[in-house]
């Protein structure tokens, strides 16, 4: 501290008590007398009038007129910034006291912080929080950190605290409040936020004994203050609403930060600015590296402070959430939410509702609907599993591990009623166990088995009351007769040796999912009678291995909620039964594979609700049924590689629902129905290495076209003409408005060819799709600017390059027309194909390299001109003036790198405008 004072009885006696006082404090003071030093050296200045009234400083009464103008204009400035009168005090002795204690405080806040210098990764996450405070807007901005516990979030705010308060007027931490500011659940409202907001002002004020008789004491003090204020760890929206409530509370650019793992509290407190899941990618880092390092966990975690973080989380919980998180912990995590919800419907009151307030603290995550729990919740839930009972395994709920699993599986004298759940690893073994292993677990309910060691046989004992069955290899040709699924939610047998389930009819009403993937040795389905509430049918096969399903029983029929049937590369398969028709809540039908498939159920008209039809590679398909007309929801139909389908039924044209049409290597398809003119919602359509169809332009609905690949087709029958004026194009090519990528490439003949001379003249053109809409460049991969952006056209022919040009676009602008004149030299060529080639690069300025993007074309075009004398290549430059640079033996061709990263629109003609 440098104090600068004025007059030498200051010295002697007022200066020589704070010197003390400042002194017993820790804080040296340098004895100086300039005050200048706030404006060259930035440091803060705190004003102090002793036996002086500002307003006589700022108005510099009694001065005489030798008065130096600085020192005139320094007290000025004094007189306006923060100050102490010593009329405000009772005694000197008080003052000095206050004003130490003041300046302590102020040092503390004002000293750099080095607490998260060795934190991995803050650097980052203070960039992603930066734009959400936007610190130079005047605003009042309320943030919210939201995540689970332990993830960080009090790091990141800690952070922003101590990098940013010094900027604000006042400041103030409050952490961890929901432990040490717990409400009593007898208290009335208002009261607690009296309470709440004493304890907010002591703090911010430094005030220990400060009265707050109503609830506006924080807006009439804190209204033209400029503060930043963090709340850590909130649980409950009252806690906000007392400190922080409004906007209007603070002043100009004040910052509230509130951290919380509760969704609902920042959505209460009208928080829409929230920086979400803090370290997450970073946690999920350190927690392979401390499962890697047992040593270096007990060093992280030596306190037990973030196992008391999350286990302060989980008993806030009520019983049967508690519950909920178990059963996620140990079982379900990392599975859909749907099938968690039908495999526990029975066990919970509402396991909807429990899933969203999990979701809603954080515990969890639903991103896309598939249940994710932080690896240091899991361990949490596991670790209170295993404190149910330490030494008798028995009377566990859960068994993780294989170790535990083996030594349960192996006691055959202990009680193991209490298990309800069992999950074996793929990556563990566990020795190999009796016929007679699950003869004890009467309440086992949940079983995942993927690694190896248990008896297959012990299924003859297996709990009746079973809910989830997932057993992969399973090495039994049939289930036991003792086996009975009545129970059954979920059953997945993937890769195993089954030839069938069983023979009888056996109950099925509570199935929902049956996925028997991959089982390669399967002959025949079960009788399906009994499965109403069976939702998915997973019968996919690797490799057309499943050589023996020939068929799909009728019974399928009366799976009425079934939603989505997978058959895939059923090689044998021939039909699907008509029953399949009854399936009215069917919306994914995929039977990709299966080469022997001739047809279609004939009233697949009376299946509405399909929304994709996946037929793939049915290479025995010759037609489909006419009433696929009906299906008015059908969004995607892939009829890809059907080798044998000649031709599509008129009625697809009444399928106004559908955008894509995949019919890719339909090599005997002649011909696409005039109807197809009617689907103006069609933006996707394949129709590559369709090698006899006889392409009507006219009979497609080009207007809402995305994707068109016309590739091979060699029997198109009318193609655009474009004039020489860009400005007059041919009626095709205008209602190709939404087109974002043609692909022709191997069109060996079109029509009104030109006679190729000596040299060929062509004229060709692209509009970019995307780019920067005012012509600033966007950058590369890195960020980097200093570019210099070009577009360049390649012409081969067979492989060979002829020739290529250029134009250096400085940025290349969404929708700007880039046009290139080239002449080939054609005298000697022996095909009639050439192919135009468009890449956009960029060269690095000062790195001296070429890169290549990817870019989606709008537009594109070729025009072959008259017959010319035999010219030097013209490149445009970069100020558009025509120049003409001699072209050697090799002509620019991309490099390897280049190739792979470039966007090819390969425009094939022999002569012809495309």
């Amino acid at each position: 501290v440098f104090p600068s004072f004025h007059g030498e009885d200051v010295r002697k006696n007022f200066l020589s008590h704070i010197l003390k006082e400042f002194r017993s404090k820790g804080i040296d003071l340098f004895i100086d007398n300039d005050i200048e030093r706030k404006r060259s050296w930035g440091q803060t200045v705190i004003s102090l009038f002793y036996e002086v009234d500002p307003t006589d400083v700022k108005k510099q009464t009694g001065k005489t007129k030798g008065d130096i103008k600085i020192w005139k204009q320094a007290l000025v400035e004094v007189a306006k910034i923060a100050r102490y009168r010593s009329r405000n005090w009772f005694t000197d002795a008080e003052m000095i006291k206050d004003i130490a204690t003041d300046v302590s405080y102020k040092l503390n806040h004002s000293a750099p912080s080095s607490d998260f210098d060795g934190l991995v990764g803050i650097e980052s996450q203070m960039t992603k929080i930066g734009s959400l405070l936007q610190l130079d807007s005047d605003e009042v901005r309320k943030i919210g950190i939201l995540g689970p516990p332990g993830i960080g979030k009090t790091s990141i705010a800690r952070s922003l605290y101590n990098q940013h308060s010094q900027d604000f007027q006042l400041n103030v931490f409050i952490d961890n409040i929901k432990r040490k500011y717990v409400i009593p659940t007898c208290s009335d409202d208002y009261s607690v936020k009296l309470y709440l907001q004493k304890q907010f002002m002591s703090l911010l004020t430094n005030e220990t004994d400060i009265k707050i008789p109503h609830l506006g004491i924080v807006k009439d003090r804190l209204k033209d203050r400029k503060v930043v204020v963090v709340l850590d760890d909130v649980d409950r929206s009252v806690q906000v609403e007392a400190m922080a409530n409004k906007t209007c509370w603070f002043g100009h650019g004040s910052r509230i930060i509130v951290t919380t793992q509760d969704r609902r509290v920042l959505k209460a407190s009208g928080i829409n600015h929230i920086h979400k899941d803090g370290f997450k990618e970073l946690a999920c880092e350190n927690v392979s590296l401390v499962e890697a390092l047992p040593k270096l966990k007990t060093h992280i975690d030596r306190d037990g402070e973030i196992a008391s973080i999350l286990k302060f989380s989980y008993d806030a919980l009520n019983d049967e959430d508690k519950h909920l998180f178990l059963h996620i912990a140990c079982f379900f995590n990392g599975e859909q939410a749907d099938i968690v919800e039908g495999c526990l419907a029975k066990c919970f009151l509402d396991v909807t509702q429990g899933l969203r307030v999990l979701a809603e603290k954080s515990l969890i995550s639903m991103e896309s609907r598939a249940i994710q729990m932080a690896e240091l919740l899991v361990q949490l839930g596991r670790k209170i599993v295993l404190k149910q009972s330490v030494s008798d395994l028995g009377k566990r709920q859960f068994l993780n591990g294989a170790v535990d699993i083996g030594e349960v599986l192996s006691d055959d004298k202990a009680d193991c009623s209490s298990v309800i759940g069992i999950d074996l690893k793929e990556e563990e073994d566990i020795s190999c166990t009796s016929e007679r292993s699950f003869e004890r677990l009467t309440n086992l309910q949940f079983l995942r088995i993927s690694g190896n060691g248990i008896n297959t046989q012990s299924l003859n004992y297996i709990s009746q009351k079973l809910r989830v069955l997932v057993w992969s290899e399973f090495q039994m040709p049939t289930f036991p007769s003792s086996f009975n699924p009545k129970f059954l939610v979920k059953l997945e047998m993937q890769f195993s040796d089954l030839e069938k389930l069983w023979d009888e009819i056996r109950p099925f009403n509570n199935l929902k999912w049956m996925d028997l993937s991959d089982s390669d040795s399967l002959e025949e389905l079960p009788d399906l009678s009994t499965a109403t509430n069976l939702q998915e049918l997973d019968l996919k096969l690797d490799l057309g291995d499943c050589s023996s399903l020939a068929e799909i029983p009728s019974s399928i029929g009366n799976a009425v909620n079934l939603k989505t049937f997978l058959i895939f590369n059923c090689s044998s398969l021939l039909e699907i039964p008509s029953t399949i028709a009854t399936i009215t809540n069917l919306k994914s039908l995929r039977l990709s594979g299966c080469s022997s498939l001739l047809e279609l159920p004939f009233n697949i008209e009376t299946v509405t609700n399909p929304m994709c039809i996946d037929l793939r590679c049915c290479s025995s398909l010759m037609k489909l049924p006419s009433s696929i007309g009906n299906a008015i929801y059908l969004q995607k139909l892939d009829l890809s590689h059907c080798s044998s389908l000649v031709k599509l039924p008129s009625s697809i044209g009444n399928i106004l629902s559908l955008e894509e049409l995949k019919l890719s290597y339909c090599s005997s398809l002649v011909e696409l129905p005039s109807s197809m003119k009617n689907l103006g919602r069609l933006s996707n359509l394949k129709l590559e290495k369709c090698l006899k169809l006889e392409i009507l332009l006219a009979n497609i609905n080009l207007e809402s076209l995305g994707y068109l690949n016309l590739s091979d087709c060699s029997l198109l029958k009318s193609y655009p003409k474009i004039s020489t004026d860009i400005q007059e194009l041919d009626p095709w090519t205008g209602r190709i408005s939404s087109l974002q990528r043609l692909v022709l490439s191997g069109m060996k003949k079109l029509l009104n060819q030109k006679p190729l001379g000596i040299s060929t003249k062509f004229k060709a053109c692209i509009i970019c799709a995307d780019g920067n809409e005012n012509g600033i460049a966007d950058g590369d991969e890195n960020g980097i600017t200093d570019l210099v952006q070009t577009v360049y056209c390649s012409i081969t022919s067979e492989g060979n390059a002829l020739t290529a040009c250029h134009k250096r676009a400085g940025q290349v602008v969404k929708g700007h027309l880039y046009i290139f004149e080239v002449e080939v030299e054609t005298e000697e060529m022996t095909s009639t194909e050439l192919v135009f080639e468009f890449l956009v690069g960029y060269w690095h300025i000062y790195e001296e390299r070429i890169n290549s993007k990817t870019w989606e074309i709008k537009e594109c075009g070729v025009l072959q001109l008259q017959e010319v004398p035999l010219l030097s290549i013209r490149v445009v430059n970069e100020d558009n003036e025509p120049s003409y640079t001699e072209i050697g033996d090799k002509p620019w061709n991309p490099s390897k790198t280049e190739k792979r990263q470039e966007k090819k629109s390969k425009i094939t003609g022999a002569s012809s405008g495309i």
